[in-house]
């Protein structure tokens, strides 16, 4: 493998094995013959399941565990034959809580983090005040972090894995645990990072996250690569034509069943909302579905009628249908 990519993965594969009482050996195969690139400076979203092995190629990538079989490179480093190499460069920020001591401030977590990283002191003490302004936690860097909400203490592992100002950031599902506003403060931290060199490997399962912030995703299921586009591409490729969405005053029974047998529809979709019903209606793009819906229902029931193109979230789900998990 070249320095042409910031991180690269060749036939990865990863098998967990485990031992039963009966004596019978379990495998489970996380990863199956993954193979990616990432260049430099790019957001570079993974999407999948639970399960699918995001997680376990993260942890890869990032020397906590070691591939069963391929090769993984991170800025040109082997991450088993090179690990220190690939440490030195990279940072790591997970999803929850855990990862803090709870006893010491924010700043002090932070400090100690940066001895690890074998900077001097002086020097951690600079980076430490530099990432919790640049996370917003300057206002309470000296506060304990037993005492921090749920979001801050999300907000304080971005600052560390920042801390080492890295080439390439691993974010493992981010902004679990972030209130709107700390995760809206997050998103506008990624671009600020690409526009500094940064690479970025961004896991979630926030679509519209996802949508706004990766140059590319990557789809896996089952430990492979089901797809690689950009958003756009994604929606376009899977996004199956066009919605029509539409919110009625009171139910109507036998809408649906009307709807599905409309010229062009391949899917409706239905639920309630106090006495108001919700409908989404699946077409092939140029249909006038929001005519028909309009004469079914009557234009007195509707509040609401508009028609636009799928989201990444109803791609993803059609894609992942169509790879066998739905």
């Amino acid at each position: 493998m070249t320095n042409e990519y910031a991180i690269e993965c060749e036939e990865l594969r990863r098998v967990f094995r485990s031992r039963r009482l009966t004596g019978q050996v379990e495998e489970v195969v996380a990863l199956d013959s993954l193979s990616l690139q990432v260049r430099p400076g790019e957001v570079y979203g993974v999407l999948g399941p639970n399960g699918a092995g995001k997680t376990t190629a993260i942890r890869i990538f990032s020397t906590l565990l070691i591939p069963t079989a391929g090769s993984a490179h991170v800025m040109g480093h082997d991450v088993v034959g090179s690990a220190g190499e690939v440490r030195r460069r990279i940072g790591l920020i997970l999803g929850g809580e855990r990862g803090m001591y709870e006893r010491l401030t924010g700043r002090q977590n932070l400090e100690y983090f940066a001895s690890l990283y074998l900077m001097n002191p002086r020097r951690g003490r600079e980076r430490a005040q530099a990432v919790l302004e640049q996370v917003g936690l300057a206002h309470a860097g000296d506060r304990r972090v037993e005492q921090y909400s749920r979001g801050m203490r999300q907000r304080l592992h971005v600052a560390r894995g920042l801390l080492p100002d890295p080439d390439v950031i691993f974010m493992d599902e981010p902004t679990i645990g972030l209130d709107p506003e700390a995760a809206q403060d997050f998103r506008r931290l990624v671009p600020e990072l690409r526009e500094r060199g940064k690479t970025v490997l961004l896991t979630t399962h926030y679509m519209l996250e996802a949508d706004l912030l990766c140059e590319r995703i990557a789809v896996i299921d089952h430990g492979s690569l089901v797809a690689l586009d950009t958003p756009d591409g994604l929606k376009q490729r899977f996004g199956a034509g066009q919605v029509t969405e539409a919110t009625l005053r009171h139910a109507s029974p036998d809408l649906i069943e009307r709807l599905r047998a409309v010229r062009g529809v391949t899917a409706v979709e239905s639920e309630m909302e106090g006495a108001a019903q919700r409908v989404k209606v699946h077409s092939d793009v140029g249909r006038d579905v929001a005519t028909s819906l309009r004469n079914l229902a009557g234009a007195d029931t509707l509040q609401s009628l508009v028609t636009r193109e799928p989201t990444l979230e109803e791609a993803y789900l059609s894609l992942i249908r169509e790879s066998g998990t739905g």
